[in-house]
């Protein structure tokens, strides 16, 4: 009779796993979702460059600590220590908006999304600076993201981080400057870089009077979930391109309508963003 092949790592795993409970399973989850936040808090910044430094440090520490090089380890041990008592200094404008978001309840939402008022007053800047740019025939390109980032478009034109104003947009524009021959990107209500460069469509069929501005936007959202509007400089025309198509002669009333949602977000539950509003306001009375 053949003896039964034992592993007896597979019954470390098993009676690891059967010690995890539903409050553990929570827990981990929580800790994910916070470490999400923070990662997406820092990815924009230079800060996260310094985590990816730590964490190399760390891992070097532990590896030296498992060889015993005791030399090494004992000065990597100083440097970490050294690190984390600087931290608060070093990662100081980072805690302060992690700090504001959790004290504004955004810390676990979209921070992209504003309140009715704030996104009305977006809508408008954006609709006042298109139709003043499409009177003067300006061309324009003005990408605004929505879920899948387009960081590898922002990185070929140059970095702004303004909020939007129809002034700052139009400025961008302006012919014969620096910017205007690129796309403008929005990122919730600021306009992160100027000048990017847009990939062209290889769609064949679409109409000989559409342009290179009109090529690119269709380009662009045939790749991303973005909305990009275009200004046509030889006809004044207002484009919008999503989703791989685009539509023609918008007006104002068209416009604001596909604008509004990318702002602001319909939510017919309670989240957690309104549960510290509504407490906030209780507080004030």
């Amino acid at each position: 009779m053949p003896f039964p092949i034992e592993f007896p790592m597979l019954s470390q795993i098993h009676a690891l796993l059967g010690t995890v409970g539903i409050w553990d399973v929570i827990d981990i989850l929580i800790v994910a979702i916070i470490l999400y936040k923070v990662y997406e808090l820092l990815k924009d910044t230079r800060a996260i460059t310094l985590v990816k430094g730590l964490v190399v440090l760390l891992i070097v520490t532990m590896v030296s600590n498992l060889l015993e090089l005791h030399a090494i380890s004992w000065l990597l041990q100083k440097t970490v220590t050294l690190l984390f008592v600087a931290l608060p200094i070093v990662f100081q404008p980072e805690l302060r908006r992690a700090l504001e978001r959790i004290g504004q309840g955004k810390f676990l939402v979209n921070d992209d999304f504003v309140n009715m008022e704030e996104a009305n007053s977006l809508v408008n800047e954006i609709d006042k600076a298109v139709f003043n740019m499409s009177d003067k025939k300006i061309g324009a390109l003005l990408v605004i993201e929505k879920n899948v980032g387009i960081k590898e478009i922002i990185d070929t034109g140059i970095k702004v981080d303004a909020l939007i104003t129809s002034e700052l947009l139009m400025n961008v524009f302006i012919p014969n400057t620096p910017l205007h021959d690129g796309a403008a990107v929005v990122r919730g209500r600021r306009m992160v870089a100027a000048g990017c460069y847009l990939p062209l469509t290889e769609d064949r069929s679409l109409s000989t009077e559409l342009g290179t501005r009109h090529r690119s936007a269709i380009g662009l959202s045939e790749q991303c979930d973005a909305l990009i509007i275009i200004v046509s400089e030889e006809t004044g025309v207002v484009s919008v391109a999503e989703n791989g198509h685009i539509q023609r002669h918008m007006n104002h009333d068209s416009l604001r309508q596909r604008l509004r949602p990318l702002f602001h977000e319909e939510r017919s539950s309670l989240k957690f963003k309104d549960i510290i509003d509504n407490w906030r306001k209780k507080d004030v009375e």
